[in-house]
């Protein structure tokens, strides 16, 4: 008896059975279960790369602008469109998201721990005053409902297999230009109420920097329109950037630091190599870096000589025209209003008469060419039409082609009378302007250089980088950034877009 049952003790075959009986529910289990997450993996992995596509196409037009929101709201409703995802509850085939399911929050800042919950000091909450401030946007798809196969207390507490499933994300947006001089300027068409001011760049898109002469003199103690001023920036010195056209870094679209302490006189001089005039410590007039522009006419004199500019008063050498109706509260003059502004300017320069509509007003914004042409227009078409040579009557004799510029002039280029430059609000700024302080800027303009920038005083061009007082700097605006420019400083701007959260 005790042999028999040894024997069915020491007896293993068939015992796999058991194993597999005792196994199989296990393995079936994770089997399932399996499916399970990667159902729930799926779905979840759907939900949030709609929310991190969603963020950072809306995050996109968060350039500052007053109607970035508005452009950001587009956007976001314009990709939700046909996106869908996959098994949510109840849902045999790929389920489409509505717009319902989206939600979306912009923000001014974020806190500097992602531990940390977004605070309602964060938060926009007057999408149309504050749209300008609008730098992130939270993105949150709302939670669907999910079902398992398998339920079990591992999925969730109590055993059930339904559980939702969302997703968040927050991204944001910067811009910084690279391509700038160290100078900013005063918005002009800023003003002590809110409502009648107008952005750069809806200023320039309505026509209404078009040909106006813009004369700005250094900040003072009550900076606003007809003011510049100074931009901390990576060079050694403010007259290299003037002369080079780069501050040497590139500046974020939404906070410049002011920069004082500088003799503006180091403006002018760097500004000047550009019409060839090479004053002061600036005699590099070898360096390619400082070369001038292909066309400097500026109405010099026959005292005038390489390091001193000196305008010509007998009328036989005229620079481009100032501007007339000048408004000293907006530090600019009236567009220039028919063709006949030229006749002067033309006879005198190119002994013959003012071409008229054959000069196209080819930077005006809308894109009528009919207007009188502005200076820059005009300067471009002495360029095209090989003018530039031509040469004024006695005593002057001055041509447009450069002579004091010792490098190759096959390097000069039009663009060299061109500089991009910071505008700021500099009403709703006057308290920063005054120190190194951060300032959020309007935004950024391609201004062409009219005249040589001098001193008010003749003894001080002796001393063109000392302190004695200047004269403004004579400028027009051919461009703007962001959509209602003409796309000319495009190159120069950087703009990036990123998820935080």
């Amino acid at each position: 008896m005790f042999r028999g049952i040894r024997a069915f003790w020491n007896d293993q075959r068939g015992v796999a059975m058991i194993l597999v009986a005792i196994m199989l529910p296990v393995l079936i289990g994770f089997a399932v279960l399996a499916v399970d997450l990667t159902r729930a993996n799926a779905l979840h992995n759907d939900l949030q790369k709609g929310a991190d596509a969603f963020a950072l196409a809306t995050a996109g037009e968060l350039d500052g602008r007053s109607d970035s929101i508005t452009r950001a709201d587009r956007a976001l409703a314009t990709l939700i469109i046909g996106n869908k995802y996959q098994f949510a509850s109840g849902a045999e085939v790929a389920t489409v998201l509505s717009s319902a399911g989206v939600s979306r929050r912009y923000l001014r800042s974020l806190p500097a721990s992602d531990d940390t919950a977004i605070r309602a000091a964060d938060v926009i909450t007057d999408e149309v005053g504050d749209a300008k401030s609008a730098i992130f946007v939270e993105i949150t798809v709302t939670p669907v409902g999910f079902d398992a196969i398998f339920p079990v207390s591992i999925l969730q507490g109590g055993g059930s297999g339904s559980f939702t499933l969302g997703a968040t994300a927050v991204a944001g947006f910067s811009q910084s230009i690279c391509e700038t001089v160290p100078l900013f300027m005063c918005n002009p068409f800023e003003t002590d109420t809110p409502a009648t001011s107008k952005t750069i760049q809806q200023a320039f898109a309505s026509g209404d920097t078009y040909s106006r002469e813009f004369r700005v003199l250094k900040v003072d103690s009550n900076p606003g329109p007809g003011n510049y001023g100074l931009l901390s920036n990576g060079l050694t010195s403010i007259q290299e950037g003037m002369a080079k056209g780069t501050a040497g870094i590139c500046y974020d679209r939404n906070s410049l630091t002011t920069k004082t302490g500088v003799t503006f006189g180091q403006v002018n001089t760097g500004l000047n190599v550009r019409f060839d005039i090479y004053q002061g410590s600036l005699k590099n007039n070898r360096d390619l870096d400082y070369r001038p522009a292909s066309n400097v006419r500026k109405g010099a004199s026959q005292k005038s000589n390489c390091n001193k500019y000196d305008l010509a008063t007998d009328g036989s050498a005229l620079p481009l025209p100032p501007g007339t109706g000048y408004d000293s509260l907006k530090g600019m003059t009236a567009p220039i209003s028919a063709n006949s502004f030229w006749s002067s300017y033309w006879s005198v320069n190119h002994g013959t008469t003012y071409p008229g509509t054959a000069v196209k007003s080819l930077t005006y914004p809308t894109g009528d060419t009919t207007k009188p042409a502005s200076r820059y227009d005009v300067y471009m078409y002495e360029i095209a039409n090989d003018k530039v040579k031509d040469q004024s009557p006695n005593p002057s004799k001055e041509k447009g082609t450069p002579s004091c510029y010792k490098g190759d002039l096959s390097k000069a280029d039009p663009s060299r009378r061109l500089m991009n430059l910071a505008i700021i609000d500099c009403k709703a700024n006057q308290a920063k302007l005054n120190g190194h302080t951060q300032v959020r800027p309007d935004g950024y303009a391609s201004v062409f250089l009219i005249a040589p920038i001098q001193k008010q005083n003749a003894k001080d061009e002796d001393d063109p980088e000392g302190t004695g007082a200047e004269k403004a700097i004579s400028l027009e605006i051919v461009d703007v950034d962001g959509p209602l420019g003409n796309g000319t400083l495009d190159k120069a701007l950087r703009n990036e877009v990123q998820l935080y959260r």
